[in-house]
Parts: structure tokens; C-alpha cells; sequence
């Protein structure tokens, strides 16, 4: 039986990148694409667009990427001025095309279209809500049409009030863009564990996971959605309500510092890739090491590497060339063809790494599968010391919250120390930035960020082990 394995195993999965737009008057099928396009790195398992003209709502999804899934022909039938789009990672719920989104679902007032950035915590509980309304069957297995249920059929008489009864009922990350036939509403979490930013574009307004998505369609960014806020846009304005339970300060996972967020977006006032050379700073200043050159292993890692090399006067070399082409392959994968694997996704510049000591700085060491391969390749490329730098702290939790990290007993730092780490992965050397210097790098206080894969220490309560296919019944 052929099977697949992930060539790049070794890292947090993305979560799932959303966007909305409202024109006052123009078709935006082309705008939308082009959004949730620039977003195509916070998940690449399938992609669909809603879009309405005030009366009727299309909507073109599929399993794929974003430029597989739509082509001329298909934008071309989603005619309307309001849509949203979605690029998903499966968090809660298997990669089959009734999984994708946006998701569908029907109220008394209507159709509503929602897209879902998130994990909610408590899918159980809430199915077992609905089942008290009489909802029963479900067209998809993952957490996201429980929450379309939840808010197509939740009481009030504003998108402000039906947001603050379904806030009171779930648990978890969930970033939303929501389509009813005459409104775009967007909804942030009350702990704002997922981003969410408001923009302006000439003659509308643009919600969307992250800034690069509003500078992709020429949009001009506003501000950050707060943690509780909907917003709500239509031919009467913009409005704002704030859940009654809302934190001041954010949760938002730290990940999206360190990896998910492109380099190009501004997280919290501060454009990524300063956050990201500063965690490589603050590594050299943590454990500084004498050696030849500093390479980052591509592209995520890329600034913090140029941090690292800054602050420590060590040269910054390229030694790792990445062929972006390469995700999952589909072939038997024996003893021979993994070990080629890492191979066919980086490959060493040996000319200049050879007989040199070099520091590695990554993002994150996970599981630590992947590991061992790079460190192979570079000692027989003729490396003759790695000293190995990463810019997360040792990750010792699960993520229940919109990121795919495996369970505890598959996290590496869960079993062993940093010696034991250092020598399973090859390395001559083994630093991990600790939580206090991330902290500083991204520019917060500790009151900010959820960091409960290094500490243990999540922002509300949670089970230890969280099944992803828990709602995983054919529908």
C-alpha cells in the first residue's frame, strides 16, 4: 500500500489563514483570492471562497492549493461585493473536502458562510448544546460548522449579542470571518489566541489573519482585532462590540512569532522578521560559541540566523539551499528514500561549509525527526562542528489551541533533557532560547502571549490529551 510521510515532520503544522472583504460596489472574487493566496502558508490542505451579491450566495471549495482549487472560470461565477475566503490546516477533523471551508450553515434568519481559524476545546460539549435545538446531522467532523450551528441558531437581534451568547458557550482559539447575504462580520476570541487585523481598502474594508494578506490587494491596515470583539460591516458602516468577558491583554500564541506569520506581516505593532532577528540576538547573547559561519535552516529561521550572526561578528552564509517545491511525497518511503527526504528538501552548499565549524540556528525542534537528517547532511557535506541554536524554548505541551504539535509523548523535550536532545540530533553543541528572552525579543511583558508549550501553563483550563479526529464520523 502506498503511503505518505511529510518530508518537513518535524515542525508546528499551521493553522488556517481567513480573510474578508465588503465593497461598496465591485465584484471581489479576484480581490479575495488574492488574500487568502497571500496566506497560503498557514495551511495548504484545501481552499474555498463564499461570496454574495446581496441576494444569493455562491460558494467554490476543494481539497488543494489556493491556485489549484480556483481558476478563471470559477472566480468568475462568484459574483458579489461581499466574500471571505479560507486556506485550512485540519486541527480538529480529518483532510477530506466536506472538512473545508468556508462552512455552511442555516438559521432562522437565513444562510450564513463561516471560515475558522482556531481550535475550540470543548466540541463535545457543544455538540451535545445543539443536540438540545435539534441539530442532529452535520455535513462535516470538524469543530468549525459547530460553531456555524452555534451562531446561525444562538438568540439575539444583533451579530454583537449573538456573539456574546456563543463567546459564553465556547472554549478554545477561533478567529472567524462570517457571511450572511448583506454583512461581513469578524470575530476574535476572548483570549485573542489567533490573529486578526481590520483594513481599508478604497471602497470598503478588509478583515484578515494577517497585514501581508491586506498588502496583497492594496489595502491599508487599521488596527488589530481585540481579543472579544466582533465587528461587523454592511451598507450601514462598521460597528464594534466587545464580549463582556474579554481579556485586556492577549493570549496570543507566541508560534506566530516565531514561525506561522509571514515575515512580511506586523504582529502586535512589530513587523515579524525584527521579532524573529531579535530571538537569533538574544540567542548569541545566551549562548554565544566561537565558529566560522551562522546559517539558518530555510526560510523560517532565516532572520533569526541574520540576528545571530549580527550580534555574535560571525559571518552569515548561506548552507542550506530549500527546493520550496517539496512537501509530501507519495511514494513507499523504505529506509533509503527517507534518508533521502531531508536531502531532496534542503540541500548543502558544501564549497562553503566544508571543513568549517558553523552554528545552525531553527525555529523549533518538535519532535525531533527531522533533526537528525539536517545534521547528517551538513556532516556529509563536510561540516566539522554543528553547534545547534533554536529560537523556541524546549516544547514540552501540546497545543490545543489551532496548532498541530503532536501529542506529549511524541514532543522530545518531554523526554529528554538538552544533553540527551543534543546527542539523539548529532550536535556538538545545544542551546535553546529560554521564555524570559523570547519574551524580550518579541517586545512584551509577561502578561501576554500564550506559551503553554514550553510551560505547561495554558490560559484556561484543558485536557491533557486532545483527540483531532474526536468528531471524526463519516457525515
Amino acid at each position: 500500500m502506498k503511503v505518505s510521510y511529510n518530508t518537513n515532520n518535524d515542525k508546528p503544522s499551521e493553522s488556517c489563514g481567513i480573510v474578508g472583504i465588503y465593497s461598496s460596489d465591485q465584484d471581489i472574487s479576484k480581490l479575495i483570492y488574492l488574500g487568502i493566496y497571500s496566506l497560503q502558508h498557514r495551511g495548504q490542505e484545501s481552499a474555498g471562497i463564499a461570496c454574495s451579491d446581496g441576494e444569493k450566495i455562491s460558494l467554490h471549495k476543494d481539497l488543494g492549493l489556493v491556485n489549484q482549487v480556483f481558476k478563471e472560470e470559477n472566480l468568475n461565477k462568484l459574483r458579489g461585493n461581499i466574500a471571505i475566503g479560507h486556506t485550512r490546516y485540519s486541527t480538529m477533523g480529518s483532510n477530506k473536502t466536506y472538512n473545508s471551508q468556508p462552512i455552511h450553515a442555516q438559521g432562522p434568519e437565513g444562510s450564513i458562510y463561516l471560515g475558522h481559524n482556531g481550535n475550540v476545546i470543548n466540541a463535545i460539549e457543544l455538540k451535545d448544546h445543539l443536540k438540545e435545538w435539534g441539530v442532529e446531522n452535520y455535513d462535516s467532523t470538524s469543530d468549525s460548522e459547530l460553531i456555524a450551528q452555534l451562531y446561525a441558531l444562538s438568540p439575539g437581534l444583533t451579530w454583537g449579542q449573538k456573539s456574546e451568547y456563543c463567546m459564553s458557550k465556547l472554549k478554545g482559539a477561533y478567529s472567524l470571518v462570517m457571511l450572511s447575504k448583506d454583512s461581513l462580520i469578524g470575530v476574535r476570541d476572548p483570549l485573542g489566541i489567533r490573529p486578526l487585523c481590520l483594513g481599508e481598502i478604497e471602497d470598503g474594508f478588509v478583515i484578515a489573519s494577517e497585514t501581508c494578506a491586506l498588502d496583497h490587494i492594496g489595502a491599508k491596515f487599521i488596527r488589530d482585532i481585540l481579543p472579544g470583539e466582533t465587528i461587523v460591516i454592511n451598507k450601514e458602516g462598521v460597528s464594534s462590540s466587545i464580549f463582556s468577558g474579554a481579556r485586556k491583554v492577549h493570549s496570543m500564541c507566541i508560534f506566530e512569532q516565531i514561525y506561522f506569520s509571514r515575515p512580511d506581516s506586523i504582529i502586535e505593532g512589530q513587523l515579524t522578521y525584527s521579532s524573529r532577528m531579535a530571538m537569533g540576538a538574544e540567542l548569541a547573547r545566551q549562548h554565544p560559541v566561537n565558529a566560522d559561519m551562522v546559517i539558518g535552516i530555510p526560510d523560517s529561521a532565516t532572520a533569526s540566523a541574520v540576528g545571530y550572526a549580527n550580534e555574535s561578528n560571525i559571518p552569515f552564509g548561506e548552507g542550506l539551499v530549500k527546493n520550496r517545491y517539496v512537501g509530501r511525497t507519495f511514494i513507499e518511503p523504505n529506509q533509503k528514500i527517507r534518508d533521502l527526504g531531508v536531502k531532496t528538501k534542503f540541500n548543502p552548499l558544501k564549497n562553503l561549509i566544508s571543513g568549517k565549524d558553523i552554528v545552525v540556528v531553527d525555529d523549533s525542534i518538535v519532535r525531533g525527526t527531522t533533526t537528525p537528517r539536517v545534521m547528517k547532511v551538513l556532516r556529509q557535506a563536510g561540516v566539522r562542528k554543528i553547534h545547534m541554536r533554536v529560537c523556541a524554548p524546549p516544547i514540552i505541551s501540546p497545543c490545543h489551541f489551532g496548532v498541530d504539535m503532536g501529542k506529549h509523548a511524541e514532543l522530545i523535550a518531554a523526554k529528554k533533557n538538552i544533553e540527551e536532545i543534543r546527542k539523539y540530533i548529532g550536535a556538538d553543541s545545544l542551546g535553546y532560547l529560554n521564555v524570559e528572552g523570547l519574551l524580550k525579543s518579541v517586545g512584551v511583558k509577561n502578561s501576554s502571549y500564550c506559551r503553554a508549550c514550553f510551560t505547561g501553563e495554558y490560559p484556561i483550563p484543558v485536557q491533557l490529551e486532545m483527540d483531532k479526529m474526536q468528531l471524526e464520523e463519516i457525515p
